[in-house]
């Protein structure tokens, strides 16, 4: 491997969201846009924050983001989102971001790492309590 890419293996779980880099996703280069990657990872750690405030929810906070490998048009690309912490009213998640590339010789990287935090919200968009797990 070069550039510093470790290969690993994906999670043993179903990813919150997968989808391939597209050429639209990036730069007349073939890099994919950071801005991409960030949208995607807030999509992923969206979905397990609104089940578990069982309704709608808002990002407050970026609390780290990591890119660590950069992304290439064509790479399928794995986002794994899973909650590390429930407050009152807020929700926070970890997502994990894999690529899979080169299908000639497969290889899967860790390309970014992101924590996140949402807040529960009503119908007037104003914070409401995470209701207790059933």
């Amino acid at each position: 491997m070069n550039n510093g890419e470790e290969a690993v293996k994906l999670p043993q779980r179903e990813p919150t969201i997968r989808m391939v880099a597209m050429p639209s996703d990036c730069s007349y280069t073939g890099d994919v846009f950071g801005g991409w990657v960030m949208a995607q990872v807030d999509i992923a750690g969206s979905i397990p924050a609104l089940h578990r405030a069982k309704g709608r929810v808002a990002t407050v906070a970026v609390n780290s983001f990591v890119f660590k490998q950069p992304l290439f048009m064509g790479d399928v690309v794995s986002f794994y989102a899973s909650i590390v912490k429930v407050g009152n009213t807020s929700i926070t998640v970890d997502v994990e971001v894999y690529a899979q590339r080169d299908p000639a010789k497969p290889t899967c990287i860790r390309v970014t790492e992101a924590t996140l935090t949402y807040v529960a919200v009503d119908d007037e968009r104003k914070p409401r309590l995470v209701p207790p797990v059933d």
